[in-house]
């Protein structure tokens, strides 16, 4: 009943450059309005032609929707795609697409440029029509995806906003608040999602993203509310039971959360969210053959979104498959070049091999792309973290301190931090400011093995050091190459030699006082 194959001919760009069809459905449609007495007739072809446009828009989505529950992804996509070039008005279709994530990013806005929004048509007014498909365009850019064209996407919210006055509109609203989230702006957009739930106090659309903002915040109290009232008035909702995994997940109770993102998985197999709780739950225990298998699932569900592909990338840098997470990054920066979170782990994969010259251009790329996000995204300690000891690595000491005591400033107080700044200060000599800053890291972890060597050392080093000064040695190189001349020369003395004899013996350890031998090795 449904057919198999897709009617080309009404495809509105089937093989006709852009421009051209775009004169030819304006011209059209322009004939359609004046037309005079003839008006009546051209009245029921358009209607005519309209009914079987809608009716073959149809008939592609319903196959899409057969396609995607058989798994057949692919399919499903392009018989989503062609019900929206047939019909541009066939949202269904385009929900699919885009609830889904069955487009990259980047096709999405391509998708949205090859869509006949001049086929929106009003009765009987030609400018109110144009209006309409205007009005249209704009309704389908606000589910586009949020990692890129921010800018255009801000711009058609506060268009619709002012011009339309849709600043209350729910869609609209979780527009916003997506775009928030994904900056990294939990706060603000956890007001518009509660906003929403004000109005609608069970809008299903909304909710994930407002147990995502509540998690990133913390706020327990909130998501056990949320997950007592939907589990008790809307039990048979995938959502409902993802609240309540994403409640256990916050407060440490993996196997819970495990059972609660199951059970909303169970119930519907294409919801996202669950299968990336599902995932972490395994993920966090350590579990990396699970968590891989469940992030997997999720990819081939999630073709679109590069989460999946990034979560994939990091199991394999734990396991220390480099080729494999190479591959999973990669795969995810494509998707989404713009997500700082894969530039960091990119450069993470590069520095593992010793490419440290491509880690530093990564972990650079990621700081920049968090400086787009905004002052709120506080991965960027991690990433600056990773600069810094790439730099260290590189033998770029400088620079590396210069990261370290920005990752300090701006709140990243760890004793990994302060122990790392003390070896470069080691190495750079400064013993002193080695000692104060291992002093530091001491005060947050007393017991910290990698400071308390490294304090023992620095302060080796700074007595051996006063001591050479003390004896007016410029340096260890001169103290210590007085001292072995004068052993060698005593020994030649007490067996007879003369000082000039070319084979020189080693200096026995016994010889040396304890002070020697702490400057030697």
């Amino acid at each position: 009943m449904l057919g198999d194959k897709t009617p080309q001919h009404l495809l509105w760009d089937s093989g006709r450059p852009g421009k051209a069809r775009a004169s030819e459905k304006a011209k059209a449609r322009t004939n359609a309005f004046n037309s005079g007495g003839s008006r009546s007739d051209n009245d029921l072809k358009q209607a005519e032609r309209l009914s079987n446009t809608r009716f073959e828009a149809s008939m592609c989505y319903l196959r899409g929707i057969c396609y995607a529950k058989q798994n057949a992804f692919d399919r499903a996509k392009e018989c989503y795609r062609d019900a929206v070039r047939i019909d541009v008005r066939c949202f269904e279709a385009f929900d699919q697409l885009m609830r889904n994530k069955l487009l990259s990013p980047q096709e999405e806005w391509e998708f949205l440029g090859s869509l006949d929004f001049d086929s929106v048509m009003v009765d009987g007014d030609l400018s109110t029509s144009q209006q309409a498909g205007e009005l249209a365009k704009m309704l389908y850019t606000t589910r586009m995806s949020k990692y890129s064209h921010v800018d255009e996407l801000m711009t058609t919210i506060e268009t619709l906003e002012s011009h339309y006055n849709l600043g209350s509109n729910h869609d609209i609203l979780l527009a916003k608040a997506e775009t928030f989230f994904t900056r990294c702006r939990f706060r603000e957009a956890l007001e518009l999602t509660t906003k929403v739930l004000e109005n609608d106090r069970y809008n299903f659309a909304v909710l994930p993203t407002h147990i995502a903002c509540l998690y990133e915040l913390g706020e327990r109290n909130a998501l056990q509310l949320i997950s007592t009232d939907f589990t008790e008035h809307h039990p048979d909702e995938p959502v409902s039971w993802l609240a309540v995994g994403t409640y256990y997940l916050n407060i440490g109770r993996i196997a819970e959360a495990r059972r609660f993102f199951s059970k909303s998985s169970m119930m519907d197999p294409h919801f996202g969210p669950a299968w990336i709780g599902f995932a972490h739950t395994f993920a966090i225990e350590g579990e990396h053959d699970q968590a891989t298998s469940a992030y997997t699932t999720a990819a081939r569900l999630f073709q679109g979104t590069h989460l999946p592909q990034l979560y994939l990338g990091q199991q394999q840098l734990q396991l220390h498959n480099m080729d494999l997470a190479q591959e999973y990054l990669q795969t995810a920066h494509r998707l989404c070049p713009t997500d700082p979170v894969v530039l960091n782990e990119l450069g993470v994969s590069a520095y593992q091999v010793d490419e440290v010259a491509t880690a530093i251009e990564y972990f650079n790329q990621a700081l920049a792309a968090e400086a787009e996000l905004g002052p709120d995204s506080r991965s960027w300690i991690s990433c600056r973290t990773n600069l810094g000891h790439a730099y260290r690595r590189a033998g770029r000491n400088e620079e590396a301190l210069a990261e370290f005591d920005e990752v300090l400033r701006g709140g990243g107080r760890d004793v990994i931090i302060y122990s790392t700044k003390a070896l470069i200060l080691l190495d750079m000599g400064h013993h002193l400011d080695a000692t104060t800053t291992l002093h530091e890291a001491l005060a947050l972890n007393g017991q910290d093995p990698t400071a308390n060597d490294l304090l023992q050392r620095a302060m080796e080093e700074s007595a051996s050091i006063e001591a050479i000064e003390d004896e007016g040695f410029e340096d260890v190189d001169s103290f210590l190459a007085s001292h072995l001349e004068s052993t060698k020369d005593g020994a030649r003395r007490r067996k007879g030699k003369t000082p000039n004899r070319p084979k020189v013996r080693s200096v026995k350890t016994e010889e040396m006082t304890e002070r020697e031998m702490k400057l030697v090795f």
